[in-house]
């Protein structure tokens, strides 16, 4: 059985690796998982660290007894990979997020583009960039993963374009590109930028300003996929090439 993953702050064991998994985390382990002694568990903190522990017992129902051994530390992935995606309608956003951190994306940027059907106005913005926060941490723990990705502020389309200007590799997928993101030609180390349009498209006007900016359009197959599978299907497409996946 593969070991659980839970989130910590910090990696405070005492002399002899005695650590306390409490709060959420903690009463999820022992309530939900019913961890017990001589089991397996790794701690991380999101960022990076992380640390392969053994269940040596519990406390009440919310506090998990753990030794740690020692801590690593995983570095960076490079290049890093950044998805700016499109605000997509109903819950597909967090499917969105959910299915690129487990693929391995490195951070995900909401985009308000000029068609989106959703708009996050008002107090549905904190909401909603709430969900999508806590589903790649949600994601993040089940696939694993010792860094999440950071999901950022809302950005509009001229942020999205200053992105794009300090890019290695910008990207937009577009139809009206004459080349393919498999035959691209990508930096071995650096920032990846892509732009994943919503389902209306990119619009003329934003198109011109991220190449203006950097950016060139590819195409990524021959089908059309929805805006909340094509930065999935992207950040693959662009880890297999990259040598992040060999």
């Amino acid at each position: 059985m593969t070991a659980p993953v839970f989130v910590v702050e910090h990696f405070d064991a005492d002399g002899a690796g005695r650590y306390v998994l409490d709060g959420p985390e903690g009463r999820h382990a022992v309530s939900v998982k019913r961890l017990r002694p001589g089991e397996s568990v790794v701690l991380t903190d999101g960022a990076g660290r992380r640390a392969e522990c053994e269940v040596v017992g519990t406390e009440g129902k919310d506090r998990l007894i753990v030794h740690m051994a020692g801590v690593s530390e995983e570095p960076p992935p490079s290049p890093r990979i950044t998805v700016v995606q499109a605000l997509p309608k109903g819950d597909r956003g967090e499917l969105a997020v959910e299915t690129m951190t487990e693929t391995g994306v490195d951070a995900i940027v909401p985009w308000a583009a000029s068609r989106c059907i959703t708009q996050w106005k008002g107090d549905r913005g904190p909401k909603a960039l709430g969900k999508w926060r806590a589903t790649a941490r949600e994601a993040g723990k089940q696939s694993r993963r010792a860094r999440f990705p950071e999901v950022a502020d809302a950005a509009t389309s001229k942020q999205v374009a200053a992105l794009l200007a300090k890019a290695d590799f910008a990207a937009v997928l577009h139809e009206s590109g004459a080349e393919t993101l498999a035959t691209a030609e990508l930096p071995a180390e650096g920032e990846i930028v892509l732009v994943v349009g919503p389902e209306g498209g990119v619009s003329p006007e934003e198109l011109a300003l991220f190449e203006e900016a950097g950016a060139k359009a590819y195409r990524l197959g021959p089908t059309v996929l929805r805006t909340s599978t094509a930065g999935t299907a992207a950040t693959s497409l662009l880890l297999g090439r990259s040598g992040r996946w060999s």
